[in-house]
């Protein structure tokens, strides 16, 4: 089982630090924004792993899986928030406040809330997890819901301290491109590119 674990959590690691779109999302609001925005994101996002946890564990990602007008419709459900979240920064202006000073707990409670809902409106996340945890549950050994729960446990650690160290990095970054005329627009458009890139991977098959 320790064996399984540890393969498990390198393998997590290498999954987690390749560049994907929770990462990059994790880095452009961290440069942006602050380290504790990014860090408000990669909480979302780890808590919605949470129950892609529990759907595997419990089966019902079976379910999604072979409905494919189920699959479909949170395809489409997670496209349209994410083009929305796109839409809203293209009609914003390119002014983006780096110090931390000005953050209130309820733009971190929404970026949190934020963070979640992408995570939970991605099938492809559930359908990862299927493919994934299953494959390190160790036959004859504890009940097969309790080792999926464990792994994901392990995935979300790793994950989640992954995605701290990234957001508390690019935070520190964020102080020696404060005076850049040319940053605050192109990180704007960036976001953009991030979020309609996350729409059009979740329609892809």
């Amino acid at each position: 089982m320790i064996e399984s674990l540890v393969s498990f959590a390198f393998a997590t690691l290498l999954l987690a630090i390749s560049p994907g779109p929770d990462n990059i999302f994790v880095l452009t609001q961290s440069v942006a924004r602050g380290s504790k925005y990014g860090i408000a994101i990669a909480s979302g996002l780890i808590t919605g792993c949470i129950v892609h946890t529990s759907v595997v564990a419990f089966g019902f990602a079976i379910v999604i899986r072979d409905n494919e007008w189920l699959l479909y419709a949170i395809k489409i459900a997670g496209a349209i928030y994410l083009l929305y979240l796109a839409y809203k920064i293209v009609k914003s202006d390119d002014s983006i406040e780096f110090g931390a000073e000005k953050a209130s707990n309820k733009s971190l409670w929404k970026l949190y809330k934020v963070g979640i809902t992408m995570n939970l409106l991605n099938p492809k996340v559930t359908l990862f997890f299927l493919a994934l945890l299953p494959q390190f549950v160790i036959a004859n050994s504890y009940p097969d819901w309790i080792q999926i729960y464990v792994l994901g446990g392990v995935f979300m650690l790793v994950s989640l301290m992954t995605f701290y160290t990234i957001a508390l990095l690019a935070g520190k970054a964020a102080s020696f491109i404060k005076s850049s005329r040319w940053f605050a627009p192109a990180m704007k458009w960036v976001q953009i590119v991030v979020f309609i890139g996350i729409a059009v991977a979740i329609l892809i098959p």
